[in-house]
């Protein structure tokens, strides 16, 4: 499923750069046993992959500021889309990032 949060995949989703020098990954926002529902809905964006993904401080793989960032943006983004409540949000994803 194409993401729900970013429909351009041609620029980073936190800088808007278009991976030209720093090629872009695409970056699933909720890790762990959450594989399967997270790609199901759509809940994923592209990331410069040294400056905001995997390596820098401002990465969301180093900063948990930037990754809890993401989760609560990406938690409110699907639960409008889907009309979710946090409770349905919850038993998908196993807990609330709001």
């Amino acid at each position: 499923m194409q993401s729900i949060i970013q429909e351009d995949k041609t620029k980073c989703f936190l800088c808007g750069k278009n991976g030209y020098g720093d090629r872009l990954e695409e970056h699933h926002i909720f890790g762990g046993a959450n594989r399967k529902n997270r790609e199901k809905y759509g809940l994923k964006v592209y990331l410069c992959g040294n400056e905001h993904h995997r390596l820098s401080k401002s990465s969301v793989h180093q900063n948990a500021d930037i990754a809890n960032k993401l989760k609560r943006m990406a938690q409110f983004t699907a639960m409008t889309y889907y009309k979710w409540s946090e409770d349905d949000f919850r038993r998908i994803f196993g807990k609330s990032y709001i």
